[in-house]
């Protein structure tokens, strides 16, 4: 059982700057893949970001390439979401998930979820 635990949301001010933080409980950490995801009030959960298990592929959803860049440290059980140029439409809760296997867009995929963290960016 993997336990995430996301930090690092809050309120900024459009054009700001936010960096997320995924804690995992799982020693074995560097044999998942991981996820962000997001989700607004009345909206479903939408795909972020992801990176395979080593680093060295990454992946973004088109509203967010260019601004947010996915990494991990293996050696600190942690993920990390850069946030930069933030728009009031980033405005959500923030997951990370984890996945044993390749990286996915796809929530479906992910076997564990954080609790979220929000994120609110005023115009």
């Amino acid at each position: 059982q993997v336990q995430l635990v996301e930090s690092g949301g809050g309120l900024v001010q459009a054009g700001g700057s936010l960096r997320l933080s995924c804690a995992a409980s799982e020693r074995t950490f560097s044999n998942y893949a991981m996820g962000w995801f997001r989700q607004a009030p009345g909206k479903e959960r939408e795909f972020v970001a992801t990176i395979n298990w080593s680093g060295d592929i990454t992946y973004y959803a088109d509203s967010v390439k260019g601004r947010f860049t996915i990494s991990r440290d293996n050696a600190k059980n942690t993920v990390y979401l850069q946030m930069n140029s933030l728009k009031p439409e980033d405005t959500a809760v923030y997951y990370c998930a984890a996945r044993g296997g390749s990286y996915s867009a796809e929530p479906t995929a992910y076997n564990y979820w954080g609790q979220g963290t929000q994120v609110t960016v005023s115009s």
